[in-house]
């Protein structure tokens, strides 16, 4: 496919397609344009990488209203469905990883493996620090590098409040596509009341669930909730790791979620939606050590 657009429900959505294998899907977070992805992706040079622009951001259209998350996860299979991908692996990344959820419970036939990184529950989740939030609540560093720059260790943390020319990087490939301002309110309102608590232990796929040790948007309290009620998941913890772990280490993220992802290829698809999946550590799906999780 390549770049491409798909027509959903009045909405033009930029979809890319690049390489050859078993299906990957990454979902982004908020405000997110796919070529955040590429660093990342580099990793995986064996898959078919699937990535699309929710409304209101990248290069698709701008919903006068807005999408709920429940319909991005319909969104996810409908771009599925143009690359004629039958099923893939799933990354869901932030908000993405709430939309990841919603395809995971609606959709249970399209995902092989689940990654949930840096993401929560959504209504029922601990809150970040209120700075973090404050930053969250407005599209300014997306077009700012002053302010991204002065706000990126309390909204991130890890090697990006860490890094100057981490920082930097980030901040060019943020600007080339930035959301608009109502497209990003609209993607925000999305959100809210959206909650997968009610059906977590419905999620039935082998599951990552990911995340940093400093990352002040989304505290790791999350990533154990959400690996003690999904059944078949595993939690791994990232030392000094912030919320943009899988775009600014991307060479440490990518090595450590392709271990995942890959090792699908050699067990049948079948069991992973017939609830036979493996369960991992403590018999409720999350692999504990010390506490803690996985730490690397």
């Amino acid at each position: 496919m390549g770049n491409g657009v798909v027509r959903w429900r009045g909405h033009r959505v930029h979809v890319t397609e690049i390489g050859e294998g078993d299906p990957l899907l990454l979902v982004a977070g908020l405000g997110c344009n796919t070529q955040m992805w590429a660093p990342f992706i580099k990793h995986f040079p064996h898959r078919r990488i699937i990535r699309f622009d929710a409304p209101g951001t990248g290069e698709s259209s701008t919903p006068m209203y807005p999408v709920p998350v429940a319909s991005l996860s319909d969104l996810a299979a409908e771009v599925l469905d143009s690359c004629d991908a039958p099923w893939a692996d799933v990354i869901g990344f932030s908000y993405g990883g709430a939309i990841a959820q919603q395809l995971a419970y609606e959709h249970p036939d399209r995902i092989r493996r689940l990654v949930l990184a840096s993401t929560t529950c959504g209504v029922g989740a601990a809150p970040g620090s209120l700075a973090a939030l404050t930053v969250l609540g407005t599209p300014v560093r997306y077009y700012s590098p002053t302010y991204f720059d002065r706000t990126a260790g309390a909204s991130y943390g890890g090697m990006t409040e860490r890094d100057a020319p981490t920082r930097h990087r980030m901040m060019q490939v943020r600007r080339q596509h930035p959301p608009s301002p109502y497209g990003y309110t609209m993607q925000l309102l999305g959100a809210i009341g959206w909650s997968s608590w009610p059906f977590l232990s419905q999620i039935p796929h082998e599951t990552l669930v990911i995340c940093g040790d400093d990352d002040p948007l989304i505290p790791i309290q999350n990533a154990e909730m959400l690996a003690r009620h999904i059944p078949h998941a595993r939690l791994e913890i990232v030392e000094h790791g912030g919320h943009l772990l899988l775009w600014d280490d991307a060479d440490h993220l990518g090595r450590r979620i392709s271990r995942f992802v890959n090792a699908a290829h050699s067990t049948n698809r079948t069991s992973r939606h017939n609830g036979n999946g493996a369960s991992h550590g403590n018999g409720n799906g999350a692999s504990r050590h010390n506490g803690h999780g996985a730490r690397a």
